[in-house]
């Protein structure tokens, strides 16, 4: 017997992934085929498993993985402690096609007035008395480079134990500047650098590496990873190493929604599905680009098998909304008995059950002493604590087929003085 409850609460998730590809496939973005979203799905879930045998640490249910050094701020986007990134200007001496920023609200405005980051600091203090990392981006930070030293010396003031860092292009790095920049508080630089940068542009920063090196406590590069540059990341994986950096980011490469004929004339896809969990998420990275996660996940196994010492770590789109997703249900951890918050994704987690496997389920938890649980009606389901997903073990339906719970993630959220959770997908919940 078919469970249709279950089918239409299916169904319902699945319509709203498929409205949010073809509302973009209609203006104009090209999806990778569903079938190649999978595949390279299994792929990737393939090559996480081969990195973790060799040793990789595996983070935030596998949107981050590790291999070696990891930059505390790093740890710390997705960590309990606190993490701010601010700009002092959105101007920026590079016209990079894939820039970020141009998908932020009030980029004009800021762009041309400059960033609130004054404000942004004394917000940060007042809403937490300490900050474990506190990071200033851009633009091009240099660019406004009075602005950054007193943003870091300030910063140092508001939160003296936090972990000072800075993105840079490093074309403005002069040994002047990073004396100042650590004089200031700096303890992490970070360069970023682009897979079509001139060989003079990238020996620039090479040397701008060195310099800072002689300086700072912790020098890093942060680059978006580009379908089809696998050798030529491995000639820059090489000259990192030999320059003797802590580590790299390498970014899942993304479409900010913005300038997509200059993704479409360089041959990319998107990612289909689009997100591991489909929600409406706030970060300006927009779309993961298809193929970038498989080309990262290949050079970090391959890193470890050149022996190279910097630590490597992938952070995922998906990363970027684990951070997000924290933030949001965190303050929620205890708001119903049925929800579990999932330290590992972050979202708040109850397990569901539809249609005629409704009144097994709930007998079932009665006898074990489970009595939180809420029926909806027109959704035909019972749901209840993911802690009491054992008490299924064995439990039939009347037909004699076993139950099919069904995790169910959820995300808390605030409008004005209203709350609410918001439920977002469903997927098998194994009984163990």
């Amino acid at each position: 017997m078919a469970n249709e409850a279950l089918e239409r609460a299916r169904a319902g998730y699945e319509a709203v992934e498929r409205r949010y590809v073809e509302a973009l496939q209609a203006k104009g973005l090209r999806f990778q085929s569903r079938a190649e979203g999978l595949a390279s799905q299994k792929r990737c879930a393939d090559l996480r498993r081969h990195l973790a045998d060799a040793g990789a640490a595996v983070r935030n249910a596998g949107a981050s993985l590790v291999c070696g050094y990891l930059s505390p701020a790093c740890v710390e986007c997705t960590g309990a402690d606190g993490s701010e990134t601010i700009s002092t200007t959105f101007k920026c001496h590079r016209d990079c096609y894939f820039c970020f920023n141009h998908n932020v609200a009030d980029y004009d405005r800021f762009f041309h007035e400059g960033c609130p980051w004054e404000d942004e600091l004394e917000r940060a203090a007042a809403e937490r008395q300490q900050l474990a990392c506190v990071g200033l981006t851009g633009g091009e930070p240099l660019l406004d480079f009075e602005n950054a030293i007193r943003f870091f010396e300030r910063a140092r003031e508001l939160f003296p134990e936090a972990h000072l860092r800075m993105y840079t292009s490093g074309d403005l790095l002069t040994e002047e500047r990073v004396v100042r920049l650590r004089d200031a508080g700096l303890d992490e630089i970070r360069f970023s650098v682009k897979d079509d940068d001139t060989p003079e542009m990238q020996q620039r920063v090479l040397d701008a590496m060195r310099l800072a090196k002689r300086y700072l406590p912790s020098v890093m590069a942060e680059m978006p990873v580009i379908p089809g540059a696998g050798e030529h990341m491995r000639n820059l994986l090489r000259a990192f190493d030999d320059v003797g950096l802590d580590g790299i980011n390498l970014l899942e490469f993304c479409f900010p929604f913005c300038n997509w004929p200059e993704f479409e004339r360089r041959g990319f896809s998107l990612k289909n599905p689009p997100f591991d969990v489909m929600y409406d998420y706030g970060y300006s990275g927009g779309l993961a680009v298809a193929g970038s996660e498989e080309l990262i996940l290949e050079l970090m196994l391959w890193a470890r098998e050149e022996g190279l010492r910097l630590g490597l770590h992938y952070c995922s789109l998906d990363n970027k909304h684990r951070s997000e997703i924290r933030q949001k249900n965190e303050r929620a951890k205890d708001v119903h008995p049925c929800l579990v918050f999932d330290d590992q994704d972050f979202f708040l987690k109850a397990v569901k059950v539809f249609g005629p496997d409704v009144e097994p389920v709930r007998t079932a938890l009665r006898e074990a002493g489970c009595t939180d649980m809420i029926e909806d009606a027109a959704e035909g389901s019972l749901a209840f604590s993911p802690e009491h997903l054992g008490a299924l073990r064995g439990v039939v339906r009347a037909d004699g087929a076993p139950v099919e719970p069904q995790l169910c993630p959820f995300v808390y959220e605030l409008d004005g003085d209203d709350a609410y959770l918001t439920d977002v997908s469903l997927c098998p919940a194994p009984v163990r």
